[in-house]
């Protein structure tokens, strides 16, 4: 194949783009592996970029364009301690490890390296921007726990490329993927209701963070229109040891539960111990559901019954949503909605 010549410099994007006869935008969406382009102009764009010889190895093109070819994942957590990250109750969770294995099944293909960062107060937060903003990694992925988090915005105010795994908890001009969290609480509460469950509770997370706001919302919502009009809901912080606090403080107001919906299979584990404690058995006496389809929910005994939280997916589309603003620093932002499933196992 013949090249296109574009004179002594390294093939850009905008070459790219003539060649194939299509924007700067579609030939980014292209190169990061973003989905619903049509494939007639994914076939084009790959072909322009055979003609220009351009290389979308960011570590081959560092020297040129200045960047690092390193993202920063940053962990937003009022829990963590800036000078002992490592402290953090996120480390307990199979969700930290899900969400890299989803980040580097796309980073590394594209040769960039992913930094770990955790931030726990307003001025590790300020040192952080001021660090991304003087070239320390080419853009961020957070991870925001918080129910206030000021990181978003700050990114955002700081021109930083960043994508946010979770809706932010204040309306940011961010990229962000997330969950139908309702819909995921509806598949859970309609399940226990639909095998028999007369008198149901919830383990919820905190009521002021966006996804457990939300899972509450789709919980009371199904529940209520099943002629439930209230429902016993005892807050937990998504550990395991919270799960079986929140568990006795459920049995000791409403003994006679049946059914219990629990926001992520770490509580739901500390719920199961609650239960044996009391000599409840699960499903017999007490149906359990939790959320996120995690290795928590295969170890369990008994295995749980849970909503699947595609996190690999969406850690995935993250990282690719990250390189495509990096490439297109005008991107306008946009959001990704996964849609959760129900996963039968043996606790409901």
């Amino acid at each position: 194949m013949q090249r296109v010549p574009v004179g002594e410099r390294l093939p850009t994007l905008e070459d790219v783009a003539r060649v194939a006869g299509v924007s700067r935008a579609t030939v980014s969406r292209v190169i990061n592996g973003i989905r619903n382009v049509d494939p007639q102009l994914h076939e084009m764009v790959w072909d322009a970029v055979g003609r220009t010889g351009y290389v979308p190895n960011r570590m081959a093109r560092s020297l040129v364009t200045r960047r690092t070819g390193t993202v920063a994942l940053v962990v937003s957590d009022s829990e963590a301690h800036d000078d002992d990250p490592f402290m953090s109750r996120f480390f307990a969770d199979p969700y930290f490890g899900r969400v890299v294995g989803g980040l580097m099944s796309v980073l590394r293909q594209a040769g960039v390296q992913l930094a770990l960062q955790i931030v726990g107060s307003d001025d590790g937060r300020q040192r952080l921007v001021g660090d991304l903003r003087n070239g320390q990694a080419d853009g961020v992925i957070v991870l925001s726990l918080p129910a206030v988090d000021a990181l978003p915005r700050m990114l955002t105010e700081g021109g930083v490329p960043a994508v946010l795994i979770g809706r932010p908890a204040e309306p940011v001009p961010i990229n962000y993927v997330d969950l139908a969290n309702e819909t995921g609480a509806t598949l859970a509460a309609e399940h226990l209701l639909g095998r028999g469950c007369k008198r149901i509770g919830m383990i919820s997370g905190p009521a002021d963070v966006p996804a457990s706001h939300d899972r509450i919302s789709g919980f009371r919502r199904a529940t209520a229109k099943h002629g439930h009009g209230w429902v016993p809901i005892v807050a937990g912080n998504f550990t395991q040891e919270s799960g079986e606090a929140a568990m006795r403080s459920l049995l000791a107001e409403s003994p006679d539960l049946d059914g219990v919906f629990v926001a992520n299979d770490l509580m739901a584990v500390g719920a199961l111990v609650a239960l044996r404690d009391a000599g409840r058995r699960v499903p017999d006496d007490v149906a359990i559901v939790g959320f996120d389809d995690s290795s928590a929910a295969l170890s369990a005994a008994p295995p749980l019954t849970t909503v699947r939280h595609p996190l690999e997916d969406m850690a995935a589309e993250a990282a690719r949503l990250l390189l495509a603003r990096i490439e297109d620093p005008q991107m306008r932002p946009s959001s990704v909605i996964y849609e959760p499933t129900l996963v039968l196992r043996r606790s409901a």
